[in-house]
């Protein structure tokens, strides 16, 4: 490259000036480059909506890719609390309440050149942020934010620039309300604004997050999966989609009109957005769940193209401990966030000469496995189950076929770290 020089006692030459302007440029431009600064310039960070996501889709999603206003509220102990600036509700501005813990929050030291992978915690009915979910995951090595959907601070106070409580009013009641004012667009806008934020601190990877959600965290997070291509794994525990079809909210929908029906199915149930999801995804449920039933749960993960795994639980219990105690959780997100040693995978079961026999792909030794079965036909969350030892040879399980009469059956898997997984469902209908 040359050099611009200006004449001393004159005015320099404007053609001059703008070639030192280009070359400025350049040089700035070429560091950019160097230093991955343009990485965000040209989008890096923002959402990409899918292109098979429907024409109805409330939220901006480039909009909510950009991190919010937030302040400390407490800096202080091993979980350290926040608010955010969420998205107006009735014409106001609100606020979001949020813990937020790190490995080095928990030791009180600062992080020292450290790059933490991330997580989106999302609560669910009845739940609010919880500190020591942020807690666990900050002990499992990661950054981790839970925030309150219901419009509620420290304690469950309700904010007076809270948005949306998540009672069914708000969920289902609020239908002909304009979108921005139903709970859904906001509860999921939150979870996503909590992720723009987390990635914007300088103690975490922003290439390295994940989100998990439980109840109707879980159906949040089967949305969120399909909204937020930057996340790199998802759990959504007992939550699904289809719950028009076959939930606890039946009565729900049958209160309403069926322009009503169609307009909520539209907006609001996962089955509209879960097939979009580009992460891979681990589906945790229990057999029995009252609230999300097994159809509608395997009608939601057979929609999703991405990579899948499956924890299907004979009585698994619903509650927000019981949803993020199972191993699986950290161990999946390890293994797409750290590198950390895959789970198990049981490939689709093949019912032959009376046999059951299914592949599986793993690099952990398997030490266990059985098949589960149940006869009965409805209702579909209430039926008996019955399980059966089941072999193991090689990479194949192999089981005596279920009776002729089951309706329902799967097979589960056992590595030496006592981690579980399952195959999808098979039904007779099929």
């Amino acid at each position: 490259m040359g050099r611009c020089t200006e004449i001393k006692g004159k005015e320099p030459d404007m053609f001059l000036m703008r070639l030192r302007k280009k070359w400025l440029v350049c040089f700035l431009a070429l560091v950019c480059v160097s230093s991955g600064c343009l990485s965000t310039q040209h989008g890096r960070d923002v959402i990409h909506p899918a292109k098979s996501l429907p024409q109805t889709t409330p939220w901006d999603l480039p909009d909510l890719s950009q991190p919010p206003n937030f302040e400390w509220l407490a800096r202080e102990g091993q979980v350290w609390s926040l608010y955010y600036q969420g998205r107006p509700y009735q014409g106001k501005p609100t606020r979001i309440f949020a813990y937020y813990a790190t490995p080095t929050t928990l030791t009180g030291q600062p992080a020292k050149d450290r790059s933490f992978p991330a997580v989106v915690l999302v609560h669910g009915g009845g739940g609010t942020a919880f500190r020591e979910w942020a807690e666990l995951w900050a002990k499992r090595g990661y950054a981790a934010i839970a925030m309150d959907l219901a419009g509620c601070g420290l304690e469950r106070k309700r904010l007076p620039d809270g948005g949306p409580g998540q009672s069914d009013k708000e969920k289902f009641g609020d239908i002909d309300q304009p979108a921005e004012n139903q709970w859904t667009y906001h509860a999921v806008a939150n979870a996503i604004l909590g992720h723009s934020l987390i990635r914007s601190f300088k103690e975490v990877d922003a290439s390295r997050t994940a989100v998990t959600g439980i109840s109707w965290g879980g159906y949040l997070t089967c949305i969120v999966a399909g909204l937020d291509n930057r996340f790199k794994a998802a759990v959504p525990v007992y939550g699904c989609g289809f719950l028009h079809e076959n939930s606890v909210w039946l009565n729900q929908f049958a209160k309403m009109t069926q322009q009503q029906k169609s307009k909520w199915i539209s907006l609001w149930d996962p089955s509209m957005y879960v097939g979009s999801a580009t992460m891979p995804v681990f589906f945790i449920n229990g057999t029995n769940d009252f609230a999300y039933p097994l159809d509608s749960y395997s009608r939601t993960y057979s929609l999703v193209k991405s990579k899948r795994n499956f924890r299907i639980t004979v009585n698994m219990p619903h509650g927000h401990k019981q949803g993020w105690e199972p191993k699986e959780i950290g161990l999946f997100v390890d293994q797409y966030l750290k590198g950390g040693t895959p789970l198990p995978i049981v490939m689709r079961p093949e019912l032959t000469e009376r046999q059951v026999r299914a592949k599986v792909k793993s690099k952990t030794p398997l030490t266990s496995a059985n098949l589960h079965y149940t006869t009965g036909t409805v209702p579909i969350n209430k039926l008996d189950w019955e399980s059966m030892s089941a072999s193991i040879e090689g990479k194949s399980i192999i089981s005596p076929a279920p009776p002729d009469d089951a309706t329902i059956w799967f097979l589960t898997v056992s590595d030496n770290r006592r981690a579980v997984v399952s195959s999808e469902l098979v039904f007779s209908t099929e």
